[in-house]
């Protein structure tokens, strides 16, 4: 790759960073808007605003990955159905011993890179559209999951725990961690060669692949990404409940959701533009949509349809933006 076209990868992070800033500072006023207006001025402080933070964790992380796979074209439907199984499996082979703590961890992560490896290679060699192969995989997951479980599943010790729960001063580990990793990959994106094989993948594949890049890892290598950021939200799920559901990441609709908040966060469902930073703030913005619509109190039902609503006119209004292409 010259360094052309890695100038050109690092364009392409520019305008969803500049979206970022405008997106957050506009999900926070409304919240704060929501807050007055409804007499809960105490929600307007810090507390407020990291518990909106903690709220947006497990989906942040989920669209993080999410984002990669978007990145080279691609997508990824199992990641719901994986932020369960990786739940259920810590919890189960932890059984509450601190000792399993790491043995239980690395296992669930060997077994997300698997899948992302199959994802992968289902997209690249078997050449099945992402959506199904995706798709596919999250129902034999699912399948294989609700045969051996249909309840809470182990347990994880107390020093597991200390993921959902611990903090740095006032900010929780959690949220610290989110923004950590969103950090190394912005760098990732906008800094190593790697970053630039994503953009130009996703931007124009045959391009990509006559300039000498090879496509097909690097599109394997994003649906890694992608399983893991869903396995971590698995791990984090068990820390905060304590032990593992296999409806934990159904109920979470994570992989509906990870592409909604990609999509407003300004990545091209086409792939090629787009970034880590406009995906946190799609996050944030819908941690602060579900605090607002707590405050005025909205029924479940119907926070699904505005939260819909909403979705449909950021992706109009981007596409509109972005004069005509397809998002």
């Amino acid at each position: 790759m010259t360094d052309v076209a890695m100038a050109a990868a690092r364009r392409r992070t520019r305008e969803p960073t500049r979206v970022a800033p405008l997106l957050i500072v506009s999900s926070l006023l409304a919240y704060c808007i929501a807050a007055a207006a409804t007499g809960q001025a105490a929600q307007i402080s810090v507390d407020g605003f990291i518990g909106v933070l903690q709220r947006s964790v497990a989906l942040g992380i989920v669209a993080l990955g999410q984002t990669m796979a978007i990145l080279v074209g691609s997508i990824d439907l199992s990641v719901a159905t994986l932020v369960s199984v990786a739940a259920v499996m810590a919890s189960w082979w932890m059984q509450g011993d601190p000792r399993m703590m790491l043995p239980a961890s690395a296992l669930v992560l060997v077994l997300a890179t698997a899948v992302g490896i199959a994802n992968g290679l289902l997209v690249t060699k078997l050449r099945v559209n992402a959506l199904i192969a995706t798709l596919g995989m999250g129902l034999i997951l699912q399948g294989i999951l609700s045969a051996s479980f249909n309840n809470f599943a182990g347990s994880v010790p107390v020093d597991f725990q200390v993921i959902a729960y611990g903090t740095m001063g006032k900010l929780p580990f959690s949220v610290l961690f989110m923004f950590v990793l969103t950090g190394i990959l912005w760098l990732i994106l906008s800094r190593t060669r790697f970053g630039a094989h994503i953009y130009a993948t996703g931007g124009n594949l045959d391009g990509a692949r006559l300039a000498g890049i090879k496509t097909e890892r690097i599109i394997v290598a994003a649906h890694v990404l992608s399983s893991l950021g869903a396995a971590i939200t698995g791990l984090y799920l068990a820390s905060r409940l304590r032990s593992g559901a296999p409806w934990v990441g159904r109920d979470g609709v994570y992989d509906l959701e990870s592409i909604a908040v990609v999509v407003i966060g300004g990545t091209v469902l086409a792939g090629g533009k787009g970034g880590v930073w406009g995906t946190i703030a799609g996050v944030i913005l819908f941690g602060s949509l579900d605090a607002i619509f707590t405050m005025i109190g909205v029924d479940a039902f119907l926070k699904q349809v505005l939260r819909g609503v909403i979705v449909v006119a950021a992706v109009a209004a981007y596409a509109f933006r972005s004069k005509g292409q397809v998002a």
